[in-house]
């Protein structure tokens, strides 16, 4: 797989795992939500409290009790004990409810306890259910509407007094009231920093008031999904994310263009080498297209030892031009079956300084003149044409030494024909630590023992 698939492939990978991960952050985001809607407050709040200044706050509700002025009383004679002054004040509560949360009240209801005898007359808006004492005996009912209350309708122990029908109350019975949703009182649901006010009328003994009741209350609320932090995070995300794709569809095309223009010129620069050098082995059919050979080998070695991608063309083209300051020496040198005199094989051997001096003005591939210089220094600094040894010899110069040792051992010469491979590699053997690195030795040999070198035709 080239790079660019290598890229994509990644890229999906990135992108899947990213997105997978946001619809992860929007699920749980929408578990929080529905966990926090499907949740009941409850809380029990005391009269003084409810009755105080402040009011009582409650995990986001805010309750306040409060009575307006008495205008009227009553004579109540449960007994019949001929009682004629009046002994019961009437009051009108207002029990008001205020959400202090950004979210909407989606239900409420609340449970009013009290601590002594009362008379309930009326109450307004919502529904009251009705748990009555009476003897010992208890009575249950809802009423929808308590300004409608007709005593035949319910089971309920009932008063009257001057024609008006009231429900009396003993210490610790209990009223529940539930909110009205229709288009009349609109109490439900209570929208973020407002409030809904039930009120009703209460006869209680002189002198005396509701303080000391209980108030309990269940209520839940409704929170929307765009309140949920984690859903902004999730659209944050994901917002990114599609810009990130449309970044990366953008990039990779303008990518995809470069590196058609890049195999283009490397085509032309590959062709090109490959012409030059051609000229070079053209001068000594016997050592006709080893140049492409050494290039190969040197490749093989690279990539053994961890080279990849744009790295082992570079490689690759800097052996390729390994031996291009040969095109200098005469033919007659270059060509001779018999022994080079001194003079002859001084002149051979300056082939890698005029290689490098050819060299020098390209630019284009960093380092090439390095193959060309030093492919003829030992690893024992006993080469030419400066002496180099060990690692100071560069590691591209090292790599084409044994690949060039190799092809001409592996090729018929003016000289001599080729050798068989075990003499070869009893040669390479023989050779590590002084001609030859021994760690690209190593890697040349088994290339040759597991028949990974390029090019290599076996013969049957």
């Amino acid at each position: 797989m080239n790079n660019l698939g290598k890229r994509r492939k990644r890229a999906f990978c990135i992108f899947t795992v990213t997105i997978i991960a946001i619809v992860c952050v929007l699920f749980v985001g929408m578990i929080k939500t529905a966990a926090y809607n499907n949740k009941v407050h409850s809380s029990t709040i005391s009269g003084s409290d409810l009755f105080s200044d402040e009011g009582a706050t409650s995990e986001g509700l805010i309750l306040k009790a409060s009575t307006r002025s008495s205008t009227w009383s009553k004579a109540f004679d449960m007994n019949n004990e001929g009682i004629s002054e009046h002994n019961f004040q009437a009051f009108t509560y207002d029990f008001a409810v205020k959400n202090s949360t950004k979210d909407e009240v989606s239900s409420f209801s609340f449970k009013l306890i009290f601590d002594h005898d009362i008379f309930l007359s009326s109450a307004w808006n919502g529904a009251v259910e009705i748990h009555q004492s009476v003897n010992g005996e208890k009575h249950e009912a809802t009423i929808p509407d308590l300004r409608d209350y007709e005593p035949k309708d319910y089971d309920l122990y009932f008063y009257t007094v001057d024609g008006e029908n009231f429900i009396p109350m003993e210490s610790g019975d209990y009223i529940v009231y539930y909110p009205s949703s229709d288009a009349n009182a609109m109490e439900m649901p209570i929208k973020p920093m407002e409030g809904t006010t039930p009120g009703f009328i209460i006869y209680v003994p002189m002198d005396e008031s509701l303080d000391g009741s209980t108030l309990e209350i269940d209520y839940s609320f409704h929170r929307l999904i765009t309140s949920e932090p984690l859903f902004w995070v999730s659209v944050f995300a994901l917002i990114v994310w599609l810009m990130s794709i449309i970044v990366f569809v953008i990039t990779s095309v303008q990518f995809r263009k470069y590196n058609e223009r890049h195999e283009r010129d490397n085509e032309i620069i590959s062709e090109s080498i490959e012409t030059f050098t051609g000229f070079i082995d053209a001068k000594d059919p016997y050592t006709n297209g080893h140049s492409k050979r050494v290039a190969m080998y040197t490749k093989a070695i690279a990539k053994e030892l961890g080279f990849e991608g744009e790295e082992l063309d570079r490689i690759f083209y800097i052996a390729l031009l390994h031996d291009c300051g040969k095109i200098g020496v005469p033919d007659n040198v270059l060509g001779k079956p018999g022994k080079l005199t001194d003079e002859e094989f001084e002149i051979i051997k300056s082939h890698t300084v005029r290689g490098g001096e050819i060299l020098k003005s390209f630019k284009s591939i960093d380092c090439v003149g390095e193959g060309a210089i030093y492919h003829h220094e030992r690893f024992d600094g006993k080469g030419y044409p400066e002496g180099k040894s060990g690692e100071d010899i560069p590691l591209i110069a090292r790599m084409i030494c044994v690949a060039d040792s190799y092809d001409a051992m592996n090729t018929d010469r003016v000289y001599r024909k080729k050798l068989p491979q075990e003499q070869i590699i009893d040669e390479i053997e023989k050779n590590k630590g002084h001609q030859f690195d021994p760690e690209i030795a190593d890697i040349m040999l088994r290339l040759i023992r597991e028949d990974k070198l390029p090019g290599e035709e076996k013969e049957a």
